[in-house]
């Protein structure tokens, strides 16, 4: 309503500036790399360990051996070290899918389910020859599930479906969900395809994630494929079933297909043809745990590379990225992609490695000198890792345990403080260090950008240094400053974001600054900022940017600076002397 001052008086103005900033959506780190199981090419959150085994697999038999993958490996250390959410992309070259199994009576084929994950790995399928006693598979795995039909009501056209992981049996059942009072009836509220769900995503060329299906997965496991049999209006007028209906469900015999419960159909094997599937210190150009570097260009034969899927910054929000397999020597065009993908994104530290296992101080320098950017960062050496499900100690590449490292510093300071040093930068699942580093090896190592894994007596190894791969000497060739900008830059990118389309007045700069203003004073309170300025008025939002429906806002701040090169000096004096204020 338009302001009338027409006679003298007292007019009330309001000017609302309590508006509640919205919290930032959640920042994951992103973990890229081959998996024993789990959707392809589709980046999946995961909130804790034991729900990346859940959905990606731990360990796995090859051969005689068992063996983990790098990827395995970092989100362990990365949750072992106080780490949030990880997205994670599996990656492989070839085409993988899922399993399927149909639910049949006697008269009809009532419904199909389908695996999430995907893979040859999720195929469980049971004859009669390989069911073992008390109906367990021959190929069923904790990798794989089965289903059970524990229950048929022919009155209500309902039944109770339960879904049990690949390796139990009969009398020991490992129960992973359960579905009571399912129904094929579309109108119903308890029906199938909407209480386990029908959803399924695919991966498109220009690296899309496609949702298929109308209801939502509630199940982890599986999803609704089809049903074949739907029964609308299963009861007539008097409540009683229909014949054409209920002749399916009194003719289904509990136990005589839903004991084997079995999957099959999945593919997609966990290794490439003709590799040797070589894993740990063994990886090299053409075969890195069982695939080769195109499975990150060409993820799932979709056309799609990692850096084309992951750059959409609407969909996927993460600060760190790690991609422990490949490096920058043997695998280039991958990791020269996943660098740009970096800086057009403009909110990501890549954490790169070099140089594959063996090489020399040489050799990482002069391959850090073919990378210039402030959004990555390398570490080396390798580092051999105890690993409990193997048994066994194993080699990993410096990028396995840096995102752990960069969690530790997250959870007990910010992302502005240096994820290094005795304080932040320990590695405490290290058991050594491929090269213990001389103080002249460290030199040479941070005056060619590389950050070193310095071994110190009491202490283990700890990351010892922050640079990013910049080239040139500015606050950017600095970890903790590149992070900081990540961090301010996506919590006032927010605020900005809620401003377009608004009207271009005082009051909505008004707005802007009173929220961002606060938040970088916090900033300055814990440590990130000497100092800040923001500008959003009359001298940066001309008549002419107006015009242009254009909002200008400058920020103008200074990031603190870590001690890096302490200098002590000791004084010897003589023996009478004084000591000055």
């Amino acid at each position: 309503m338009s302001e009338r001052i027409l006679s003298p008086g007292v007019f009330s103005r309001e000017n609302d500036l309590s508006f509640i900033a919205p919290a930032a959506g959640e920042i994951s780190t992103a973990l890229v790399g081959p998996a024993t199981k789990g959707p392809v090419g589709i980046p999946t959150v995961v909130r804790s360990y034991g729900e990346y085994l859940n959905v990606f697999g731990g360990a796995f038999k090859s051969g005689s051996d068992y063996y983990t993958h790098f990827t395995t490996l970092a989100a362990e250390k990365y949750f072992e070290q106080g780490g949030s959410s990880l997205l994670v992309t599996r990656v492989s070259e070839q085409a993988f899918d899922g399993a399927t199994a149909t639910v049949v009576s006697a008269s009809a084929t009532w419904f199909t389910l389908k695996t999430i994950a995907q893979g040859e790995i999720m195929n469980n399928s049971g004859s009669a020859s390989e069911t073992l006693a008390d109906n367990a598979l021959l190929s069923g795995s904790a990798d794989n599930v089965r289903w059970e039909v524990t229950g048929v009501d022919a009155s209500q056209g309902t039944i109770s479906l339960v879904i049990r992981r690949g390796d139990d049996n009969q009398k020991t059942k490992v129960v992973l969900e359960s579905y009571a009072n399912l129904s094929l009836d579309p109108k119903s509220d308890n029906y199938i395809a909407k209480r386990i769900g029908d959803q399924y995503k695919s991966l498109g060329a220009d690296g899309s994630v496609t949702v298929n299906g109308d209801y939502p997965n509630s199940s982890k496991y599986v999803y609704v494929a089809s049903v074949d049999f739907k029964t609308p209006d299963y009861l007539d007028n008097t409540g009683t079933a229909k014949p054409a209906y209920s002749a399916s469900f009194d003719a289904f015999v509990i136990g005589s297909g839903s004991y084997h419960g079995t999957f099959e159909g999945a593919t997609g094997t966990l290794f490439q043809a003709g590799t040797a599937a070589n894993f740990f210190e063994n990886v090299n150009g053409t075969d890195t745990q069982g695939v080769a570097a195109t499975a990150y260009t060409n993820v799932n034969n979709s056309g799609a590379g990692v850096s084309t899927i992951l750059a959409n910054k609407d969909e996927y929000r993460f600060n760190v990225l790690l991609t422990p397999g490949i490096n920058k020597n043997q695998h280039s065009s991958a990791v020269t992609g996943l660098i740009s993908m970096a800086e057009t994104r403009g909110d990501v530290v890549y954490v790169t490695d070099l140089y594959q296992h063996g090489g020399s101080v040489t050799n990482v320098k002069g391959t850090a000198a073919g990378i210039n950017s402030s959004y990555a960062a390398a570490y080396w050496p390798w580092v051999k890792l105890s690993n409990g499900e193997l048994g066994r100690n194993v080699w990993a590449p410096a990028s396995t345990v840096i995102g752990g490292v960069y969690a530790f510093t997250d959870s007990v300071g910010a992302e502005w403080f240096a994820p290094a040093g005795l304080v932040r930068g320990g590695i405490p699942s290290v058991v050594m260090a491929e090269r213990k580093l001389s103080q002249s090896d460290r030199d040479t190592l941070y005056l060619g950008k590389v950050n070193p894994l310095a071994t110190f007596p009491g202490s283990g190894v700890v990351a010892y240094g922050q640079k990013t791969l910049q080239t040139k000497a500015s606050a950017l060739d600095r970890v903790n400053v590149r992070r900081l900008l990540i961090n301010l830059k996506n919590f006032i990118g927010d605020q900005a974001n809620n401003l377009v389309f608004e009207q271009n007045t005082i009051a909505t700069r008004n707005r802007f600054l009173a929220a961002v203003n606060p938040y970088l004073e916090t900033v300055v309170q814990r440590q990130g900022l000497y100092a800040y300025r923001v500008a959003m008025d009359d001298t940066n939002n001309t008549a002419d940017v107006i015009d242009r429906n254009q909002l200008v806002g400058q920020i103008f701040i200074q990031p603190t600076k870590t001690a890096e090169f302490i200098v002590l000096d000791f004084v010897v004096q003589p023996t009478g002397a004084t000591f000055g204020a």
